[in-house]
């Protein structure tokens, strides 16, 4: 069965919406062990479930399935899968956190059906900053630079 493969260690950024990775995170799919898993690196930016706020009485951003929507939210700022593949992935990780069918069926179809903004806006956020080493999949984060060290004295 698959599995996670650390318990998910978070803190909160100034904004109230964005949490910061503060330790390896991953997900293994399929089952335990496997050569198919997913890495979520330190530093790594989420949102949880980007759900609207007129549903959070039914669906918080954070809940049960909470670590599947970090591998989630990863899967769409890497793009190593395609986005069918990515929620397929996310739908497994809900099944492995026991989120209730009714729940975790309702999430799958909303990423199933609104999930391309995301998806094409990290593409294009990637592409904009591709000179930057950053995990970054929030737009309204602001981005600091990398500079190289002046050689002038």
């Amino acid at each position: 069965m698959s599995r996670f493969t650390d318990e998910l260690i978070v803190s909160p950024l100034p904004d109230g919406r964005t949490w910061v990775i503060r330790r390896d995170f991953g997900y293994d799919i399929g089952k335990e062990g496997s050569v198919n898993t997913i890495n979520v690196p330190i530093g790594f930016k989420t949102d949880f479930a980007s759900v609207p706020r007129f549903l959070w009485a039914f669906i918080p951003r954070w809940g049960k399935y909470g670590n599947a929507a970090v591998i989630h939210d990863f899967l769409y700022w890497e793009q190593k899968y395609t986005r069918k593949e990515s929620d397929r992935i996310f739908l497994e990780a809900m099944c492995v956190l026991e989120v209730s069918y009714l729940i975790r069926t309702l999430i799958f179809y909303a990423v199933r059906l609104f999930g391309w903004y995301a998806w094409n806006r990290n593409k294009k956020m990637k592409v904009i900053n591709s000179k930057y080493k950053i995990y970054e999949p929030m737009t309204n984060i602001v981005l600091q630079l990398t500079a190289k060290p002046s050689t002038k004295t």
